[in-house]
């Protein structure tokens, strides 16, 4: 049964987001932070099962106090999906088809889902990124565009773990500086190569974290294999509304499916937005973009209007705390709307 307006907008105000619109997903990138404690999270459920690790964010050293694998139980309570970011670091087997730490991990987490919330995983950066970083140095990535390695060691590992949990993938590229960027015909070149040989699949989504390559050669590649735009509020991309009119207003992804991701604030970088997010516990508000919030609401109604299934993604970087960013989107988004 549909809820009435007012009573949205109190469920919003107490951090529970699953019921605002049957087409709208919102949930975060990653969980299980203690800043979220009375939020989304109960205190009382974690007393003593906190851990604490140190954390390099550029020359500041921190302290991040981290939620049991358990807690995404009572996450699932408040949203209906959730990105999973760690398997972005590492592959799932390894040479030898063994299991990693990442794929034990994602097993854990598999266990407390309950059939009540969705995951969307980050594909690994050795499939995706042209260069890695190691050592100091940026250098060439000898596993870029392997299709053995997706399917092998990433793929199939992920559909048995995560089964029908499992709405979708995103391949993040990274940021290309203008001395180590192809042309964007040669980049489409190469990702149709890849996009034709790997499984056929409606969950794939793409992001471009490079602006140049918002641009049509990409784009008929993505459309040709129904590979998703993912739009990203991130440091060096143009407002969410530009990317969105820059491909022409359209959803390519076959599954009717689209990504929001709320990264970081435009023209900030990770590491300050980081520090400055950091403990993650409350709103920073010089770091909230009003026309994230608004670009936002607007693809939610377009993807409602087409039908879309629209996820959107929150990071803590993007304004200190992700639970109270949704609050706004949501918030605001069941305040302008018409409750279907």
């Amino acid at each position: 049964m549909s809820l009435g307006k007012s009573e949205l907008l109190n469920r919003i105000e107490k951090f529970f987001f699953r019921d605002i619109h049957e087409k709208i997903f919102i949930g975060t990138a990653s969980d299980r932070y203690a800043g979220w404690l009375g939020q989304i999270y109960t205190p009382e459920l974690y007393a003593g099962k906190i851990t604490r690790r140190t954390k390099r964010i550029g020359k500041e050293k921190l302290v991040e106090e981290i939620l049991p694998v358990e807690s995404v139980r009572e996450y699932f309570e408040h949203f209906r999906i959730l990105e999973i970011d760690f398997t972005f670091y590492s592959l799932l087997l390894d040479e030898r088809g063994n299991p990693t730490r990442i794929f034990r991990t994602l097993v854990e987490y598999a266990r407390y889902f309950n059939n009540k919330g969705f995951v969307i995983l980050k594909v690994p950066q050795v499939i995706f990124a042209r260069k890695l970083y190691r050592d100091g140095n940026f250098v060439d990535n000898d596993e870029y565009l392997d299709v053995e390695t997706f399917v092998r060691r990433f793929y199939d590992p992920a559909l048995k773990i995560l089964g029908e949990s499992l709405k979708g993938f995103i391949f993040e590229q990274e940021y290309q500086r203008k001395t180590d960027r192809v042309s964007s015909e040669e980049l489409a070149e190469e990702l149709n190569g890849f996009f034709k040989e790997i499984p056929e699949d409606f969950r794939y989504h793409v992001e471009f974290r490079t602006a140049e390559y918002l641009s049509k050669p990409l784009f008929e590649v993505l459309k040709k294999y129904g590979v998703g735009q993912v739009f990203s509020h991130w440091t060096w991309l143009p407002r969410l509304r530009l990317q969105f009119r820059t491909s022409g207003g359209k959803f390519f992804n076959s599954g009717k499916t689209c990504i929001v991701r709320l990264m970081t604030p435009r023209g900030i970088r990770y590491e300050d937005a980081y520090i400055k997010a950091y403990p993650f516990n409350k709103l920073v508000e010089d770091m909230i973009d009003q026309s994230m919030i608004d670009d936002t609401i607007e693809i939610m109604n377009r993807g409602i209007n087409e039908g879309i299934d629209v996820n959107v993604i929150i990071n803590n970087r993007a304004g200190g705390n992700a639970p109270m960013i949704a609050r706004m989107i949501a918030g605001k988004f069941v305040s302008l709307n018409q409750v279907i």
